[in-house]
């Protein structure tokens, strides 16, 4: 019998094996993992940056790095973030082994057992993982369309005896919820929190994947917002607009913050990868990155049309969903009678996966919702993969109703 640490104890992360494991099956019809499809991916692009290379550079692909990050990298993301208005000049950037590692540096910064992290409902499973691994105890606070529950949350701080270190959220195309927070809403927010002392924690993985040119504004960061009395840390990550596999990721903070967690991250890995961050800084620098989002934008608009038009086609009356207006999620609200863990068995049996809702609840409980992902779907399984979870949910439905008669 091992005597194994506290750390290995987060009920999450069971569920992201799981998922990582489904979203791979090779025979199954998914809607499950959260990635981009393995058929987009930017591979004659990344040849011929790598090609072009001066040989001193190659070379330099294969040796450690700064812990802060290689420094065109750096200076070419603060190009990248000076023009989503985000206050490069008075921030820090470190670079990070994808956004989740900045997301668990954060954590191992201000964190102690027992701290207090603030969360929405539902989150993302691997954030909630993180902050299960260090011991936080989590609060987590309703969303609707328009972002979180603003009345929930002044309630939720006025309620606690001590101040939540920080509060976790996504406001753009919000993963498993898919919706993207109202520019009312994000000045709200930064309204509770003024003054409070508890830290904003921005992910912002999918802003660049809007669908309509005219709905860009709304992705605004609210680090960029210029609120001087709310703290504000952004994260950002390469894997949903280059790949998941370059495992490059973001943080930017103060330099008090900077300073602590460039620590945290030298103890962890010394440094991300020189061979990512550099193949990373041409794509931005030879100005590949924005041609290559619009097409994506296009194939992920196009994915996401036909699972919306399919769900419409099959689904019962009874399920209902927001449709999305960018990045990679359709989030199902099931009956109240009926819950997704029940849809899952059914669906798994003949060849579907998808994500449970309560994977992504911080207390593991709430399970009227299902996620979908279309961005990882080939387009010609869509249909099919919506009949056979159809089938699946209108038993469910069937048996739920048999079982309240009787």
């Amino acid at each position: 019998m091992y005597a194994f640490s506290n750390a290995v104890n987060s009920m999450h992360s069971e569920d992201i094996k799981l998922l990582m494991k489904q979203a791979s099956g090779k025979s199954m019809i998914s809607f499950a993992g959260g990635m981009p499809n393995i058929d987009l991916f930017p591979v004659k692009q990344i040849d011929d940056i790598y090609n072009s290379l001066p040989e001193n550079t190659k070379k330099l692909c294969f040796q450690y790095g700064p812990t802060s990050g290689y420094p065109p990298l750096i200076n070419s993301l603060q190009n990248y973030l000076a023009k989503k208005g985000i206050p490069v000049n008075d921030s820090k950037i470190l670079i990070t082994t994808g956004s989740l590692q900045a997301i668990s540096i954060i954590t191992q910064e201000f964190i102690n057992e027992g701290d207090i992290i603030l969360t929405e409902n539902p989150c993302f499973v691997g954030a909630l993982s993180v902050f299960e691994t260090f011991g936080a105890e989590l609060h987590s606070i309703p969303i609707d369309k328009d972002g979180i529950d603003i009345k929930a949350l002044k309630h939720k701080i006025a309620s606690l005896e001590k101040t939540p270190k920080f509060l976790y959220v996504t406001p753009n195309y919000h993963n498993p919820a898919g919706i993207i927070y109202s520019p009312e809403r994000k000045k709200e927010l930064l309204e509770v929190l003024s003054g409070t002392g508890i830290i904003l924690l921005e992910d912002d993985a999918y802003s660049d994947l809007y669908f309509n040119e005219d709905e860009k504004h709304l992705t605004k960061s609210m680090k960029s917002y210029g609120v001087k009395d709310v703290d504000i840390i952004y994260t950002g990550s390469f894997s949903k607009i280059l790949g998941p596999g370059f495992r490059l990721g973001y943080m930017v903070s103060s330099q008090e913050i900077f300073e602590k967690a460039e620590i945290i991250k030298q103890a962890l890995d010394a440094c991300t990868s020189n061979f990512m961050q550099i193949l990373g800084n041409e794509f931005l620098e030879q100005h590949k990155l924005e041609s290559y989002l619009k097409f994506l934008r296009s194939e992920y608009l196009e994915r996401k049309n036909l699972l919306q038009k399919y769900l419409e086609t099959y689904l019962p009356k009874e399920i209902s969903w927001n449709e999305p207006k960018g990045g990679f999620y359709i989030w199902l609200k099931l009956p109240a009678r009926i819950k997704s863990t029940d849809i899952f068995k059914e669906s798994i049996a003949n060849g579907v996966v998808f994500v449970t809702g309560r994977t992504f609840d911080p207390a593991g409980i709430k399970d009227d919702r299902l996620r979908l992902c279309f961005s990882n779907m080939p387009k010609e399984s869509i249909e099919k993969g919506v009949i056979i979870l159809s089938e699946a949910i209108k038993k469910v439905l069937r048996n739920s109703k048999t079982t309240i008669e009787n």
